[in-house]
């Protein structure tokens, strides 16, 4: 004797072994045994056997017409005994009934099932509503499969060329649009930026790039909305009697700080550090405001940066040589003799900028021999005697931090600045076919030392004035400088260990970052109404728009560090095409890792397994992927002996903590959001951005 049964959805049927009132059991043809439920057991026979019953069965299910034997059920639940009856005859044979059975089962829009073996019709509408959802669904699966044979013959269409994107980084995994290139990648077995390239929805690799981060930050565009910029009103506001000169680089428009000295050669001199005020202008919740709190922040890459706000806005704040310009200053007196910090005033005023320095036309003139003579030139330049005494305080300011940091700054690997070769009529924005020159910058030179310590010296000073005076402000802390404890940001002053302040808030940079916008509306209010600014200034304790707004820049800041590094690793590989630069020497650092000597660039290699970590290596590089920002290497040489555990002289504890290095080299990988199985092909991640 043979049983027909139900097992999780299927049917299955066997020779019964033995039974019992609550089950019997059967061997399959496979040989297994399995237990079954009486409930369970639909159709007892004695011949054919259970595989011939099977197919007959199965080819008989498909003879039968849905609609015909919906018109013949009746509206009550009915068993598929009573269905083979109707539909076969009054005698239906045990083949007909397994037929019935199954053909109800698979046709669940035009029979619910009402137990094992037992249905119930659908209604009228219900049926009509189902067969239009399948005739859809149908129709859907056609255009899928149409799209995916597109794709596969190189032409992308329309509806996912539009969706491009969001099919890639934020997809509807139900769309047709994310199903086809899904299966157009696993036919095709290429990897999916490649597949869409070929078929031509992504022209090129830094078009893909640039777009990619539109969708994600500026769905919109970039193009600012029509703003008036408002004046400020300097009839009020004391004109300086300082001198102030600023440094940046030459493509520096939106400049937020100055410097000014007085007093040398006085025994007392006082410092000026002076901060451009738009905040006395824009408010909190105008138009411009609006604007400059949805971006956040300027965002840098080689050949290109999105500020922020407005150039026209922009050139109404600005420190621009020649003009007085309305300023935030944080004056200090200094003991001339012994640079000891004296008292600090914070005013709103104006100040004459005398002249905008650039770093890069200042290399010959302020160089390291020019601040390391004992005495100075017959012929000094100008500011020359200001910025060797700044060059003094700043390395006594950098030694009394690190004595708190328990450690010195190291400035190991050099910075590195990229310019696009672009002829004068070419656009603003690059296509990524321009040549790119890289050079290196040392970190901590002496111009640079200048600024970064005048400025952590006014962003920790006024960090801890707000906290003095319970006005909150938007802080950057470091509980420690052990392994792991982050940098973070928050609304209450506490120390940051890993610069070695008591308290650190951005506020030198008002005109490129929405923070210091913020912390400066926050000090004005202190210099206007002292100790009472507490309560009119624009933020007040735990206010929720504050901790919204740290929490917003933090995330945009993120994403845009992360696409400035992307590009920068671009035109890096750009580079080496352009050079035909096949192989360089590097570093081993970390898991594979090595950092190249002479550029900003981190490679996974293979044939560095059982190398030590800061090895001095020869690398042979892969062939450059600028589409997945991708390249590969492998070892050819070791360029140092190998029991010297350094690299060129360099003390290991130079090359700081490899974790966090690694880190910022990006060398993670950015995934798509395309799930295509264990089918994937090799390249479906793009490896993430590196910043050298």
């Amino acid at each position: 004797m043979y049983l027909l049964f139900e097992d999780t959805g299927k049917f299955l049927a066997g020779r019964i072994l033995s039974e019992t009132d609550a089950s019997s059991q059967v061997e399959l043809a496979s040989g297994k045994r399995q237990k079954v439920k009486s409930t369970n057991g639909l159709i007892r026979f004695e011949q054919p056997s259970p595989a011939e019953f099977m197919a007959q069965a199965t080819q008989g299910s498909q003879d039968i017409d849905l609609d015909l034997a919906w018109e013949c059920a009746g509206d009550d639940e009915f068993g598929f005994a009573d269905m083979a009856a109707d539909y076969f005859g009054d005698k239906p044979n045990i083949i007909q009934q397994a037929s019935a059975l199954m053909r109800l089962f698979e046709a669940p829009h035009y029979f619910r099932r009402a137990g094992k073996g037992r249905f119930k019709k659908a209604s009228a509408d219900v049926l009509q509503q189902a067969l239009a959802a399948i005739q859809k669904r149908a129709a859907i699966q056609a255009q899928v499969e149409q799209w995916t044979s597109d794709l596969a013959n190189g032409q992308c269409p329309e509806p996912i060329a539009q969706q491009l994107y969001k099919i890639l980084f934020k997809p509807d995994k139900n769309a047709p649009e994310y199903k086809a290139v899904v299966a157009a990648t696993k036919q095709t077995q290429l990897a999916p930026l490649h597949l869409l390239q070929q078929a031509g929805a992504i022209r090129n690799a830094f078009e893909f790039h640039w777009q990619r981060f539109l969708y994600d930050q500026f769905p919109k565009g970039i193009e600012f909305p029509a703003l008036q910029a408002p004046r400020i009103d300097t009839a009020g506001l004391a004109l300086s009697s300082a001198q102030a000169f600023s440094i940046d680089d030459s493509n520096t428009t939106e400049i937020d700080d100055a410097l000014s000295v007085q007093g040398l050669g006085t025994g007392t001199v006082t410092l000026g550090i002076h901060i451009a005020a738009p905040g006395l202008a824009i408010q909190p919740s105008d138009a411009i405001d609006t604007v400059a709190r949805a971006r956040m922040s300027t965002m840098y890459m080689p050949g290109f940066k999105v500020t922020m706000l407005p150039h026209d806005v922009v050139e109404h704040y600005t420190l621009a040589e020649g003009r007085d310009c309305p300023a935030l200053s944080l004056y200090v007196t200094i003991d001339e003799e012994t640079l000891t910090l004296g008292e600090t005033t914070t005013v709103v005023e104006r100040v004459h900028i005398a002249q905008n320095l650039r770093h890069d036309k200042l290399g010959d003139v302020f160089d390291n021999a020019f601040f390391d003579a004992q005495e100075p030139s017959i012929d000094m330049p100008r500011w020359g005697t200001e910025l060797r005494f700044l060059n003094l305080l700043a390395k006594q300011l950098k030694a009394a931090r690190e004595v708190v940091r328990g450690k010195p700054e190291n400035f190991n690997r050099p910075d590195y600045n990229f310019s696009l070769v672009k002829s004068p009529d070419a656009p603003a924005l690059p296509n990524g076919d321009e040549e790119v020159v890289i050079t290196a910058r040392p970190r901590g030179s002496n111009l640079d030392l200048v600024v970064a310590e005048a400025m952590i010296l006014a962003n920790s000073t006024w960090g801890q004035w707000l906290g003095a005076l319970g006005v909150p402000g938007i802080y950057r802390s470091q509980a420690s400088m052990a392994p792991g404890v982050k940098v973070r940001m928050g609304t209450k002053m506490a120390p940051h260990a890993g610069i070695g302040v008591p308290a650190y808030a951005w506020s030198t940079s008002p005109l490129r970052r929405y923070t210091d916008l913020v912390n400066q509306w926050q000090l004005l209010a202190c210099v206007q109404h002292g100790s009472t600014a507490a309560l009119v200034a624009p933020f007040k304790p735990k206010d929720a728009e504050l901790f919204a707004i740290v929490s917003g820049f933090e995330a945009t800041y993120s994403a845009y560090s992360q696409f400035q590094n992307a590009m920068e690793r671009y035109w890096t590989l750009r580079y080496l095409t352009q050079h035909n630069i096949t192989d360089i020497s590097a570093v081993l650092f970390k898991d594979g890792l090595v950092r190249a000597d002479d550029l900003p660039l981190v490679v996974p290699v293979m044939g560095a397994q059982t190398m030590p970590r800061h090895a001095h290596l020869r690398i042979k590089l892969g062939e450059p992927d600028t589409m997945a920002l991708d390249i590969s290497g492998t070892v050819i040489e070791r360029l140092d002996a190998d029991d010297i555990g350094t690299d060129l002289g360099i003390a290991l504890d130079d090359f700081g903590d490899d974790a966090e290095d690694a880190d910022e080299a990006g060398t993670g990988s950015l995934k798509l959001a395309l799930d295509l199985g264990e089918e994937a092909p090799a390249s479906t991640t793009a490896p993430g951005p590196n910043g050298g």
